[in-house]
């Protein structure tokens, strides 16, 4: 559709977040020392960004966008209360580690006992933090929930020496886009795979990484790989 809504001119833009805070809406993110709407369907088109731009980076324009999802807006603020709240009150359950496992010890793998290979926790995407050490030099596998139960080789294959980020785009009900595209930008991150079932509600999952690769400036090796429900690699 055709509506009214911002546009940033990243030539002007001095990196100062200042746009992102006034946009109670979350549709601005700071990507690479420059503002950048990467949430259209975040965008009202009210504009409270603008008088606080003190390098007169934003205007108005209007142009083909998708419609303003009030919805998705009230779901990922709830969502970001969550967090805060988890934050402030230290649950155990979002709070982050890396996690070793040394030769000898009862956690690391052996040949009659394979051990987990997740590298980190939490690992659901919607409590992971946009920043972490164990990020430096990590390769991203961004996982649908149900492959690890429909994929019996997970860890080996997939898991081993990468950060694990899971999620379900129909369940969690969230668009994965915005975190997806901080962890890129803000990290060194060097690798991306997403595995994801062969259902029509995983390419959500997909369609998240794409748009957060795209948004975050970066060029990274990626790939797609599709798990069948009956646990074969289909591509």
């Amino acid at each position: 559709m055709i509506r009214k809504i911002i546009r940033i001119d990243e030539e002007k833009c001095n990196g100062c977040g200042l746009c992102a805070k006034a946009c109670h809406e979350g549709a601005i993110d700071i990507i690479g020392g420059k503002a950048r709407l990467v949430r259209e369907h975040f965008c009202d088109g009210f504009g409270d960004c603008l008088p606080n731009c003190p390098a007169g980076a934003i205007s108005f324009e209007e142009r083909e966008a998708p419609a303003y999802d009030e919805a998705a807006v009230k779901a990922s603020q709830a969502q970001k209360e969550m967090e805060r709240q988890a934050a402030a009150h230290g649950c155990p359950g979002s709070r982050f580690q890396e996690i070793s496992r040394r030769e000898g010890s009862a956690a690391a793998p052996s040949p009659s006992k394979p051990a987990s290979r997740l590298h980190q926790w939490p690992c659901q995407i919607k409590l992971l933090p946009v920043q972490a050490p164990f990020y430096d030099g990590a390769k991203l596998l961004i996982a649908a929930d149900c492959t690890a139960y429909a994929y019996a080789s997970m860890h080996e294959d997939f898991m081993k020496g990468r950060v694990t980020m899971i999620g379900c785009p129909k369940l969690d009900n969230i668009d994965y886009a915005g975190k997806l595209t901080e962890v890129i930008a803000g990290n060194d991150i060097k690798s991306v795979t997403v595995v994801r079932m062969d259902v029509p509600c995983c390419g959500g999952l997909q369609r998240a990484a794409e748009t957060a690769l795209k948004n975050s400036g970066r060029s990274l090796p990626w790939q797609v790989v599709t798990i069948s429900r009956d646990g074969r690699i289909l591509d």
